[in-house]
């Protein structure tokens, strides 16, 4: 089977019509205290073409992303919380960096150098996210901002030598900068013995707007790969690459993401909708390349999605429940909106054929997602 990167179909290229004018910049304010006291801070990137991206340090996570329609009219395009007390009480990875290692493990077990270690089973007997305190549940330390043509925060977190069952002590840090109409948010780590790492971020995109009744299902998705990795009741991947050819599952040409989540597909029957690892490459690029683009016809709004990542993970938001109101003062319901996620294949160190998620003192994990925003009507090239 040919694992060769499709390309996005001529007609598709991103085009930006004029975004308001606005000065670049950064800025600080509280946004709340954990209950041991500590000060957690939303920053503000403020872009120059009408774009403004808020991260809060608990989690490092994306809390809000204004952007412009096709007329001009701003709406935040991202799921969240108003206040810290929503984050506290109900996570749900909203915008948040997962890791030490994203997505599932299965058992929450993994190998390495001949030693087990046994990580918690957070997620139906596999481990999500991290564990039960991931990458998301802490506070980061806010280490640097930035201003001028580009806004800028970077946030460091230490993971300790065993933290939820991780080996090494990993040094973590996560940059998102704000130029032009591109958000992109680097994550690299460092550790002092051998460990695995996977880090990502969990946005959830709705790009009609947050809390729009109409929901994310009528956005036009591309995703340029031949294969997928098929998953087991648990969400687990069975070790298979399958051709996405004559599936629910091809979105090499541009696709309303609706149009076959109630298929009967069995796959689609056991994730509930789209949650699974889309097969771009098959190693680390030292460059980021193209992974995905979004559209919302309606407003015109969109993004391409850009990343060194061999994997994408796309879930169509199937186990919103109606039990969190958000930013918008409405209840997020099943397919509200979706997640884009780059990153190494799910369950990578107990299945070999599908690479390595090992990093070694004296080396740098590198994931760098670039998010190049439009909005307007797609011309061709």
């Amino acid at each position: 089977m040919s694992l060769r990167t499709a390309s996005i179909p001529a007609g598709l290229a991103l085009s930006c019509v004029a975004f308001a004018a606005a000065a670049a910049g950064t800025s600080r304010a509280e946004f709340g205290k954990l209950p041991d006291g500590r000060r957690v801070e939303a920053i503000t990137l403020q872009g120059d073409q009408g774009i403004t991206a808020v991260v809060i340090n608990y989690g490092a996570a994306l809390q809000s992303l204004v952007m412009p329609d096709r007329n001009g009219r701003r709406e935040d395009v991202t799921l969240g919380y108003a206040s810290l007390d929503g984050y506290l009480a109900k996570p749900e990875y909203f915008g948040a960096t997962v890791g030490r290692f994203a997505n599932r493990l299965a058992g929450g077990k993994f190998t390495l150098d001949g030693k087990q270690y046994q990580t918690p089973q957070n997620n139906n007997g596999n481990a999500l996210h991290g564990g039960d305190k991931g990458f998301d549940k802490v506070l980061w330390d806010v280490v640097a901002t930035g201003t001028g043509n580009e806004a800028s925060v970077t946030l460091r977190y230490v993971s300790p030598d065993g933290d939820q069952g991780y080996p090494g002590t990993l040094t973590a840090v996560a940059k998102y900068s704000l130029k032009g109409n591109e958000l992109q948010i680097e994550y690299r780590a460092t550790t002092d013995r051998p460990t695995i790492v996977n880090i990502t971020n969990h946005a959830y995109w709705n790009l009609a707007g947050d809390g729009s009744p109409q929901g994310a299902m009528g956005h036009v998705l591309t995703i340029p790969a031949d294969g997928y990795t098929p998953v087991d009741a648990g969400l687990i991947p069975t070790g298979e690459i399958t051709p996405v050819a004559g599936t629910a599952f091809d979105f090499r040409q541009p696709m309303a993401i609706g149009a076959r989540v109630r298929n009967d597909d069995p796959q689609i029957v056991i994730g509930r909708g789209y949650d699974h690892n889309f097969v771009i490459a098959r190693d680390v690029a030292r460059e980021p390349r193209l992974l995905a683009r979004v559209e919302e016809p309606t407003s015109g709004r969109g993004f391409e999605l850009w990343s060194n990542q061999p994997g994408l993970q796309f879930y169509s938001g199937n186990f919103l429940d109606a039990t969190v109101i958000g930013k918008s003062r409405r209840a997020y319901r099943q397919g509200d909106a979706i997640a884009v996620e780059p990153q190494i294949f799910p369950d990578t160190p107990n299945r070999p054929s599908f690479g390595s998620a090992r990093l070694a003192p004296g080396e740098t994990y590198r994931n760098v997602i670039v998010y190049r925003f439009f909005s307007g009507k797609a011309q061709p090239r």
